[in-house]
């Protein structure tokens, strides 16, 4: 039973992880819905990212969210990774979109995690602060989680520049030498011949 237990832990845990990753069609886009009541803060961080483990150029896309009216609440334009929020001023579904239109990259990965904070009215007697504290420190653990997964993808580009770096600085090095030694044997062969003494019979 324990093990059954775990197989359906781990499988919505993939589920989870699944579901905050998207490989962006070439010329293509893909949009989110939330549903938000009036006064909840959306919150949408990500990280763009590249499928093709040898790669070595940083990606990015264009990112929006619009209001249940299509209105354009945020815009960013050619964008590597952002953290992007807005506050609901009305009730209903709000969508966010991530963009690779104009671009032909098949390999281009989003990693994203959407933090929702439901608005609280304090002088509420209803209201339970407890459990407004809890889902504050819920959503900065979430916070600190992801910016951990952004910092991972960050570190694989860059060491993928480093390594490609060296090795073009390692092949640029081989070149130098092979000219250094053919330049120093053309030169030993020169000087050989310009003090040879030529005897004319």
């Amino acid at each position: 039973m324990r093990c059954i237990t775990q197989l359906i832990w781990l499988f919505f845990t993939v589920f989870v992880i699944d579901a905050h990753n998207i490989l962006l069609p070439p010329n293509g886009k893909q949009c989110f819905f939330e549903k938000l009541k009036q006064n909840d803060e959306l919150a949408v961080s990500f990280q763009v990212g590249n499928r093709d483990a040898k790669a070595t150029e940083q990606l990015s896309c264009d990112f929006w969210i619009h209001d249940p009216n299509n209105k354009i609440l945020v815009t960013k334009k050619d964008v590597s990774h952002g953290d992007e929020s807005i506050i609901a001023s009305t009730n209903g579904k709000f969508g966010y979109c991530f963009s690779n239109e104009g671009q032909s990259i098949s390999t281009k990965d989003v990693s994203f995690n959407i933090h929702g904070v439901i608005y609280i009215d304090v002088n509420d007697p209803n209201a339970d602060n407890l459990d407004a504290a809890v889902k504050k420190l819920a959503q900065l653990t979430r916070e600190v989680k992801n910016q951990q997964g952004y910092i991972v993808v960050r570190e694989r580009t860059h060491r993928n520049t480093a390594e490609s770096t060296n090795s073009r600085v390692k092949w640029w090095s081989v070149f130098q030498l092979l000219v250094v030694g053919i330049n120093s044997l053309f030169q030993v062969y020169y000087l050989k011949r310009f003090f040879e003494v030529k005897s004319v019979v």
